[in-house]
């Protein structure tokens, strides 16, 4: 089981990449991404990715370096409003983009991690988010077809882990990372601690090692910040 850990990202990346790959990303904004995964596939150069997360980070930061680095096909995503390079290239058709409603999103990456290959749902019925995708009756209402979502690989940022690779998520870092983690035919984690198999009480476990793969030791992390934002001084 300890060999779960690997030495750093490219060794727990390597034989994983390739051109025209899926990828389920983890994290919300800036925060609980896998930021150091993030640099080992710019690094790596790997091209034509399709990309399913919350977001694209911003400009510089999280996917806005794969973003930068033109190693980006398609974002299948919630938000991206952060993003001027984003809006660059998708404005100036280089980037395909796929807006998804958040939640489902989230039931997407969740289906597909649990073989559910579609289902209906009445968010975004009469809107464009329906345009080109089956609409049924149920109980009289309307409800759309939504495919689950199925990557290559998922990427994702865990708090702690032990050796196992059972998970623990950091408060709101836990977001997108559990869905993701759980849609990818292989998941690498990396996270801010390993601890021995035994640590933690079976029920501090967020995500279960069954479905992570490999895992890497990212700290120490800097607290990134999108916006900050302070009152005035008030003089005394």
């Amino acid at each position: 089981m300890a060999r779960k850990l690997y030495s750093d990202t490219a060794s727990a990346l390597d034989g994983l990449l390739f051109d025209g790959m899926t990828i389920c990303a983890g994290g919300f904004g800036l925060c609980g991404i896998p930021e150091r995964l993030i640099d080992a596939i710019r690094d790596a150069g790997t091209k034509d990715l399709t990309i399913a997360s919350n977001n694209a980070g911003i400009d510089g930061e999280g996917l806005g370096k794969l973003l930068r680095t033109r190693q980006v096909k398609k974002m299948i995503s919630s938000y991206v409003g952060e993003n001027k390079e984003f809006e660059r290239q998708y404005l100036s058709g280089e980037l395909e983009v796929e807006f998804c409603p958040q939640g489902t999103l989230a039931e997407r990456c969740r289906a597909g991690g649990a073989g559910i290959l579609g289902f209906y749902t009445k968010t975004g019925v009469g809107t464009q988010v329906a345009d080109g995708k089956e609409v049924k009756n149920f109980d009289g209402e309307d409800y759309i077809l939504e495919r689950g979502i199925r990557a290559d690989l998922s990427i994702i940022k865990g708090w702690k882990a032990d050796e196992a690779g059972n998970l623990i998520f950091r408060k709101t870092a836990r977001n997108f990372n559990q869905p993701m983690a759980t849609a990818g035919r292989v998941c690498v984690a990396e996270v801010e601690e390993v601890v021995p198999v035994g640590t933690f009480d079976p029920d501090q476990v967020h995500l279960p090692g069954i479905y992570v793969n490999r895992m890497i030791v990212g700290a120490p992390y800097d607290k990134k910040i999108e916006f900050r934002t302070v009152r005035e001084r008030v003089a005394a």
